[in-house]
């Protein structure tokens, strides 16, 4: 396979729009990002928002790793907790530094197989500006949609 064919076979695979499950949660991101993304998510019905973590079908977050992995286990405790009628579990998240700065990428994953189901990055806003958050948030959706506004 020559260069020219590979790099447009990587340009497409990167282009590609999410099309996968349709309900999301989305996990704190820096500077307040997730309140816009949920905002142009539901405005644009790109993905259906929801405010319950165990209802989602994937979840939105701005970090992977030991941040991600301890709100998930506090996710799961939650759920396992409803499901015994409030019995105590030990499964809790202790309170982990976050960041206040974005690295930029975006991550939707599966919430039960914890599979990263798609990525995309988006330049981190200059300011936490609504101006500035709303127009990161518009980029995102975009993304997700594969619209080409």
């Amino acid at each position: 396979m020559n260069l020219a064919a590979l790099g447009a076979l990587f340009a497409a695979v990167v282009a590609t729009p999410y099309t996968g499950p349709k309900t999301v949660y989305i996990l704190p991101m820096a500077g307040g990002l997730d309140q816009y993304v949920a905002q142009c998510l539901t405005k644009d019905h790109v993905l259906q928002v929801v405010a319950d973590p165990k209802a989602a079908e994937v979840i939105m977050t701005d970090r992977l790793g030991q941040t991600f992995e301890l709100e998930m286990k506090q996710i799961r405790a939650d759920a396992v907790k409803d499901d015994k009628d409030d019995k105590k579990t030990s499964d809790t998240a202790p309170h982990v530094f976050h960041s206040s700065r974005a690295l930029g990428t975006i991550f939707l994953v599966d919430a039960k197989s914890r599979q990263v189901l798609w990525s995309g990055y988006q330049k981190p806003p200059r300011s936490n500006s609504d101006r500035d958050l709303n127009r990161a948030a518009e980029e995102i959706a975009r993304k997700i949609s594969g619209s080409s506004n």
